[in-house]
C-alpha cells in the first residue's frame, strides 16, 4: 500500500498475503466505507465533500474498495487508486478493473505518483494507507503540490500502536513484522505519530485549515483509536 524498506523490498511484496481471503469471498463494490480502524463507527466518505466532477486519488488504495465505492456512488470525474504492491494492484484490477475509466488503477509508489501529478487533484485521501507507511516528510509536501488550489487531503491513521504503546512524539517510524510471499519474516516501516506531530508536518508541508478528530476504538482484541485528519492546500511556493 505504501513504501516498503530495505528489510522488505518491493520485490518481496509484504502485502502479498493481505486481503486474499476477502478477495475470494467478497467481490462487491462496498455500499460505503468508514474511516475508523474497525470500520464499524465514525463518519463515512461524505466528509470528503461533493465529489461530482472532481479528480480524486486514494494513496495506498490496496484492493481499491474505497476507491470503487467513490467511483460508483459519488460521481467523480475520476478516482485514481494508487498502490505500490503488485499483489494489491492485481487484486484491485481483478475486482474493479471493469469500472474504468472512472476508476483508474495505478501501480506506483505514492510519493512518485503525486510528485508527477502537480496541480492535478481536487481531493487526496488515505484510509490507513500510504500516509501510514511512507515518510511523511516526503509524502505530505508532494501531496500538497499535487492538489489544485483549494484542494483537500483527508486521511485516517492509528492514534496509538496496535499493542497499546503510545504514538511517537516525533517523526520516528516503527518496524512492524510482515511476511514475504514465501512466508519469510521481514519488517516494514509504519509511522504512528501524535496528533501534534501530524499537525506540525501538515503545516510545514503548506497545508492550512488543519483539523483532527479522534475516533474511539470499537470492540475486539485489536481495537484501536483512530486519528482522522483533514487539511487544505495553501498557496504553492
Amino acid at each position: 500500500m505504501g513504501r516498503v524498506t530495505a528489510s522488505a523490498s518491493a520485490s518481496a511484496d509484504p502485502w502479498h498475503h493481505y486481503g486474499h481471503t476477502r478477495h475470494t469471498t467478497d467481490r462487491t463494490v462496498p455500499d460505503t466505507f468508514r474511516w475508523s480502524w474497525g470500520q464499524d463507527c465514525g463518519p463515512g466518505p461524505d466528509i470528503l465533500g461533493d465529489l461530482s466532477g472532481r479528480y480524486v486519488a486514494d494513496l495506498g488504495a490496496g484492493a481499491a474498495r474505497e476507491a470503487a465505492h467513490l467511483a460508483v456512488h459519488h460521481r467523480p470525474a475520476r478516482v485514481v487508486a494508487v498502490d505500490a504492491s503488485p499483489a494489491q494492484h492485481a487484486m484491485a484490477t481483478d475486482l474493479y478493473g471493469h469500472l474504468a475509466p472512472r476508476l483508474r488503477l495505478v501501480r506506483s509508489d505514492a510519493v512518485e505518483h503525486v510528485r508527477a501529478a502537480r496541480g492535478t487533484y481536487d481531493v487526496l485521501y488515505s484510509v490507513f494507507g500510504a500516509v501510514d507507511f511512507t515518510d511523511p516528510r516526503h509524502l505530505l509536501p508532494a501531496a500538497a503540490s499535487a492538489l489544485r488550489r483549494g484542494g483537500r487531503l483527508v486521511f485516517s491513521t492509528l492514534a496509538h500502536h496496535l499493542g497499546g504503546a503510545p504514538a511517537q512524539p516525533d517523526v520516528k517510524h516503527a518496524d512492524i513484522p510482515v511476511k514475504t510471499p514465501d512466508g519469510e519474516p521481514a519488517t516494514m516501516r509504519r509511522w504512528v505519530l501524535q496528533e501534534e506531530v501530524w499537525t506540525r508536518l501538515l503545516d510545514e508541508a503548506g497545508f492550512t485549515r488543519i483539523s483532527v478528530d479522534l475516533l474511539p476504538a470499537g470492540q475486539g482484541p485489536r481495537a484501536a483509536d483512530t486519528l482522522l485528519l483533514s487539511a487544505w492546500r495553501g498557496p504553492l511556493s
